[in-house]
């Protein structure tokens, strides 16, 4: 598996392709076509590769980058760049993936466009409607994992538990162990 989904909001953890972001090279998710064909596998938005090219890509990447202009917008308590607003609108416009019954269940099937409106839709949902209020950012620094705060206290910190959760968790513990042995 080529990708990581820890946030269980697919265009929240399609932004999450471009890992540490603040790092000074970050490491690009999708930088081939097959790789994006992967996500769209990976996530379950499809189940077939859609057949990517170098053009699809480019588009993803901007329409990733626009979500999170406009999610870091959201956090920072500052208003939407007009500039990436359109961008997602533009794509949230085009047909979403197909969803058809068949006799084997449910069959998922669409080009990399139907995928990346897909995904513009539902970021649509999140920044204008009630969950945008849930936004948050991994607290782990290394991390820019952005994810959706549904505990029940709002109080969850990482993008995941299993990942950063325990890695923050784990240095804490030799931080404190180092020094009590001193």
């Amino acid at each position: 598996m080529n990708h990581a989904f820890p946030c269980g909001t697919l265009p929240l953890d399609f932004v999450g392709t471009l890992r540490a972001r603040r790092n000074e090279e970050p490491t690009e998710k999708l930088a081939t076509p097959a790789l994006l064909d992967d996500w769209f596998v990976e996530s379950k938005m499809l189940d077939t590769p859609p057949e990517a090219d170098e053009v699809d890509v480019e588009t993803a990447i901007d329409l990733r980058e626009a979500i999170y202009s406009l999610v870091a917008a959201r956090l920072a308590g500052e208003p939407l760049p007009a500039a990436d607003v359109a961008e997602v609108n533009r794509c949230a416009a085009g047909l979403p993936v197909k969803v058809q019954l068949t006799p084997d269940g449910v069959r998922h099937t669409g080009s990399v466009a139907q995928g990346l409106a897909t995904l513009a839709r539902a970021t649509v949902e999140i920044l204008g409607g009630d969950e945008g209020a849930l936004l948050r950012e991994c607290a782990r620094p290394e991390c820019t994992q952005v994810y959706l705060d549904r505990s029940r206290g709002h109080r969850r910190e990482w993008c995941a538990m299993r990942t950063c959760g325990n890695r923050v968790k784990a240095a804490a513990y030799r931080a404190r162990k180092s020094t009590t042995a001193v």
